[in-house]
């Protein structure tokens, strides 16, 4: 499917005759992002809890406050894109402190004790299974080089081909300098979403149900040094997404028979 024509058609639905149809779509995207990271909340659980500020029963204080953090990130994320603010490391650190506000850790380091809450840069190394993410003290230097790169490319004149892919880009090099003590892939979800954004572009899902896939395509991308592999894991998962909301519309507007509502009293 033309992932371009895609677009076009999703963005010439009516979808002011969906009411909160634009508040819905950020609480996926903000169910799915948490849920990859450990959240157990059910996509219904996280709508009550975002639209009504109702805490799920028998569930961790913490994944509520993830999901709300997220969300609370997200929202700055759209104000920031209405005025097309720089790509900077501190607008990348204002991104993670808004995504691990009220779940962050502090850490004694020889450096001394860190805030995780505030954004800032790991002083640290990490590892995940067999990959090994750059040395604490390239951090800095990596993700001002990211962001300087991304700032340049988005001052260019870009199909929207070349748009997607510096949204998938960016997530990708951002979540594989791993430059914070937590909230890397949220964060790095947010930049993408943040630039598609800016284009005014549907915003991506990474789905929770294609998890194994999505870090299978982190894996090999970095593996085969080839970024076209995470391109078309995005581009698969964008295509799904725009294709599912299309269709919903499309049967709501155009209702198949027998496929209307029954009435219980």
């Amino acid at each position: 499917m033309d992932i371009i024509k895609l677009i076009e058609q999703y963005k010439h639905l009516d979808l002011d005759q969906v009411i909160d149809h634009e508040k819905f779509n950020l609480i996926s995207i903000v169910h799915h992002s948490t849920r990859i990271e450990g959240s157990t909340l059910t996509e219904v659980e996280t709508q009550v809890l975002l639209s009504e500020g109702l805490t799920p029963k028998g569930k961790p204080l913490h994944e509520s406050l993830m999901v709300t953090d997220h969300y609370a990130a997200l929202q700055y994320v759209l104000e920031q894109a209405k005025t097309n603010s720089p790509i900077t490391p501190q607008f990348i650190q204002k991104l993670n402190s808004l995504i691990v506000k009220n779940t962050a850790s502090t850490y004694n380091t020889v450096f001394g004790t860190i805030d995780a809450a505030t954004g800032a840069f790991r002083k640290g190394n990490v590892v995940a299974g067999d990959t090994y993410f750059p040395n604490f003290d390239k951090v800095e230097t990596l993700t001002k080089n990211l962001a300087s790169d991304l700032a340049k490319r988005m001052q260019q004149d870009l199909t929207v081909r070349e748009k997607l892919n510096l949204s998938y880009d960016a997530h990708f090099n951002l979540v594989s300098i791993h430059p914070f003590y937590d909230g890397n892939g949220r964060t790095s979800r947010l930049l993408m979403n943040y630039i598609q954004a800016v284009y005014e572009l549907p915003l991506a899902i990474v789905h929770n149900e294609t998890k194994t896939d999505y870090y299978q395509a982190l894996i090999d991308t970095r593996k085969h040094e080839d970024i076209n592999i995470f391109r078309k894991f995005m581009d698969e998962e964008y295509i799904g997404h725009l294709s599912t909301e299309i269709n919903k519309f499309e049967e709501m507007k155009y209702p198949k028979k027998g496929r209307g509502f029954t009435f219980l009293f």
